[in-house]
């Protein structure tokens, strides 16, 4: 599965005064007052003395706070954050899984989990200690061996031994890889020459996607295309500058397409497309999404539908419309906090709530299974491939469908 996620720069973002909380501030200090009381507990009476540092508990307390607000949101312990101080490239997440890995003082931990991924499907929980990889203990390895042993090919199993926070002993699961390409325009293709109707795929909203969508639009265009099917399924997202981009091959220049929404309602940013365009592309156009399409995905398929630029069909989207940035805190830690909302022209925000589509198609289970498999038809078996290349995907026979219709 692809990361649920959309990359911005912070520049991009107007900052404002945030608003009152939702409670007095006579609330914060019982509630502190709380905390301070659990915690001199705790250390006046648990056994386990080598395991009460203030910094410790006051770290973990911050980590369960900061995964009880949403799937996105993560306290990043100085182990971690120094590790990203000191290479600022260094990616935790293993994408094939569906997890994001943190350290903290006790070693190894998933900080966070991302739904529907494989990890998520059999009950990996945020918090859980990471102790060993296909029967290695990785105590004492450094993180780069370690996080490097997680990232394999689709239909690898790993099997991890792990202690979840809900559990007094270690279990041990098994993760099939994900299907995880790495270019950004994966198919292009006439789909009906008799009625000229092209077809590309976006995996992902990749460094320069925009370019290679344009060339691939120019070859369809040279080849006879008069309508497109834009796929989007699968896709979870990406750059964001590149959405912009993207969204300026199909409505006018200097329209506006996102904005981001801070706490403070008139806190908004808005990014409009490209002031030049090379082609005017005024063809009729179906985006296809379905539940695995998130992020920049929902923003290109809700600002079309917004626009009345095209037909959206397939499934209600996945639901992450979120920013989240990197903040430095005290002590060497940082957070990985959600601090504003994405927003469509019309100013929805597809956040829990996903893109609802104009034309919904649902996926049956053996013909969700095919299409992951079209996506990575150079792994299949020869007799897989076959049956794969047999299969009638009912998403595509309705979209165009519905261009036939526009004709």
């Amino acid at each position: 599965m692809k990361c649920m996620c959309l990359w911005i720069g912070l520049g991009s973002l107007v900052s404002a005064a945030p608003a009152a909380p939702p409670d007095p501030e006579d609330a914060a200090y019982p509630a502190i007052k709380r905390l301070i009381e659990v915690m001199d507990t705790v250390r006046k009476r648990h056994p386990d003395v080598d395991r009460l540092a203030y910094d410790r508990l006051v770290n973990h307390a911050l980590e369960g706070m900061l995964a009880s607000l949403d799937p996105h949101s993560s306290f990043i312990h100085p182990e971690m954050a120094a590790r990203m101080r000191d290479n600022p490239a260094m990616n935790p997440e293993v994408v094939s899984l569906g997890m994001v890995f943190g350290l903290r003082d006790d070693g190894a931990y998933v900080s966070s989990v991302i739904p529907q991924g494989p990890a998520a499907v059999v009950g990996v929980l945020p918090g859980s200690a990471l102790l060993e990889i296909d029967g290695r203990k990785i105590e004492g390895a450094d993180f780069s061996d370690w996080i490097g042993a997680l990232r394999k090919p689709a239909g690898v199993v790993t099997r991890l031994r792990l202690k979840s926070p809900a559990s007094p002993r270690p279990e041990e699961v098994e993760l099939t890889h994900r299907w995880v390409e790495e270019r950004s325009v994966t198919e292009t293709k006439i789909a009906d020459k008799a009625k000229g109707i092209g077809y590309v795929r976006l995996s992902t909203f990749g460094s320069g996607c925009a370019r290679e969508m344009e060339a691939a639009l120019d070859e369809l265009e040279d080849g006879g295309m008069k309508s497109l099917v834009l796929d989007l399924r699968g896709n979870g997202g990406g750059d964001l500058g590149e959405t912009v981009k993207i969204l300026g091959l199909f409505v006018p220049p200097e329209t506006v397409v996102v904005t981001t929404r801070g706490r403070d309602e008139d806190a908004t940013s808005e990014m409009k497309t490209p002031a030049r365009q090379r082609r005017k592309r005024s063809y009729p156009m179906v985006v296809l999404i379905d539940q695995m399409s998130a992020s920049a995905s929902e923003l290109t398929a809700g600002a079309l539908q917004d626009l009345k630029r095209a037909t959206i069909l397939g499934e209600i989207s996945y639901g992450k419309g979120s920013v989240q940035n990197i903040i430095p805190m005290g002590g060497g830690t940082a957070l990985r906090l959600t601090i504003a909302t994405y927003h469509t022209p019309s100013g929805r925000t597809p956040h829990h709530k996903g893109i609802t589509p104009d034309v919904p198609v649902t996926l049956g289970e053996k013909d969700r299974t095919q299409f992951q498999n079209r996506c990575r038809i150079g792994t299949l078996t020869p007799e897989q491939r076959k049956e794969n290349e047999a299969w009638d995907d009912p998403v595509m026979k309705a979209a165009i469908g519905e261009l036939e219709k526009s004709r």
